[in-house]
């Protein structure tokens, strides 16, 4: 059974069919017979029960096809002849979903059957039923049904497959583009990234081998050169294998650590529940935690900072705060940083609010929401 919903053009076809086949049995048999009996009131019946049940040839398209044939039967056996349309569009909505040695053994059966039950229940012979049976049902417009089935089950399996084709394609582009991203940070970062580490621990070094006091902006370089080749490292093996983990809310306890060395008063309060969290939000927590923190050292002045993440049901708060000298007054910078932080939030589908706080300082809040796997 297929898990097509039943929607209102379903009912729509079912309706409209039924009420074809009932104005053309009511007008057929009083032309024939003039009234109505126990037999005249099942055939009806029976013809409205075929049309509607074609509501559900979608999702259950063996049993419609059944059921179209078995009151198809039932009403030429009441006397109705009455051409079996719903029966038709059974064998075309089978078809068409793939039933079609069901649909050839059914339809086979119906042919067998319905000059027979036309002997059974009426007073003619081979000749005259095997006329009044094509009359229900034609065999070229069971072909025809068949064939439109077919048809459109065919042009539907080569979508898809240009569908799949297309995304092969593009995730194919995207690796290739990965590669070339990697090799071109590769070639233009990773050198200078690993001078200017070099170079800091070569002073950090010689300042202790004098016996001098190491600046604590030395240390900080030092320690910032080294975390920017942990991950730039991080980065180019993501783009070459993008099922590289990439750091999350357990690293963020590092970045607060590292803001307190570079002299920032710095705390971290990670609440609630952290299971079952995906990995797109939890990359995105740190992110934010770490782009925050680079816009405080550089462009706060500030004095002390707080960082919290709260996990709760259905999404994860991120707010980071400053007592930088930033004023209500004073618009934040448009500056890449916090473009990337929204356009993060953005792609999950996120809220972020970024502005000055009103008791003076700067504040990051980002709402990330979260479908936990039950």
């Amino acid at each position: 059974m297929s898990s097509a919903r039943i929607g209102a053009r379903d009912w729509l076809v079912a309706a409209g069919v039924a009420v074809i086949l009932l104005a053309i049995g009511v007008s057929g048999h009083r032309d024939t017979t003039g009234g109505q009996g126990v037999e005249d009131l099942l055939g009806l019946l029976l013809l409205a029960a075929g049309g509607l049940a074609l509501a559900w040839r979608r999702r259950a398209p063996v049993a419609v096809l059944a059921a179209t044939g078995l009151c198809a039967l039932g009403y030429q056996a009441a006397g109705f002849d009455v051409f079996a349309v719903a029966y038709l569009i059974a064998v075309y909505a089978a078809v068409r979903a793939g039933r079609r040695t069901v649909t050839v053994a059914v339809s086979v059966a119906m042919l067998a059957a319905l000059p027979a039950v036309t002997m059974i229940t009426g007073p003619y012979d081979t000749a005259a039923a095997f006329a009044r049976s094509r009359g229900v049902l034609e065999l070229a417009w069971l072909i025809a049904a068949g064939a439109a089935g077919e048809a459109l089950r065919q042009a539907e399996r080569r979508a898809d497959e240009a569908e799949r084709t297309r995304e092969e394609n593009a995730l194919r582009r995207a690796g290739e583009e990965r590669l070339h991203i990697a090799r071109e940070l590769h070639d233009s970062l990773t050198h200078q990234i690993s001078v200017i580490k070099l170079q800091a621990e070569v002073a950090v070094h010689l300042a202790r081998k004098r016996g001098e006091p190491v600046p604590e902006a030395l240390l900080a370089i030092r320690d910032a050169g080294r975390e920017a080749a942990r991950e730039l490292r991080a980065t180019l093996e993501a783009l070459r294998d993008d099922s590289t983990a990439a750091p999350g809310m357990d690293h963020v306890p590092q970045l607060v650590q590292r803001a307190r060395t570079a002299g920032l008063d710095a705390t971290l309060t990670i609440a609630g529940d952290r299971a079952d969290i995906p990995a797109a939000v939890d990359r995105t927590a740190y992110r934010i935690v770490q782009e925050a923190l680079t816009n405080i050292a550089r462009h706060a002045a500030a004095a002390t900072a707080s960082v919290r993440i709260d996990c709760l049901p259905g999404k994860v708060v991120v707010q980071v705060d400053d007592d930088g000298t930033a004023t209500p007054d004073s618009a934040p910078a448009p500056g890449v940083g916090l473009l990337g932080m929204r356009e993060r939030v953005t792609a999950l589908g996120g809220r972020l609010r970024a502005e000055p706080r009103d008791s003076g300082g700067f504040t990051i809040h980002a709402e990330l929401p979260v479908e936990r796997t039950p």
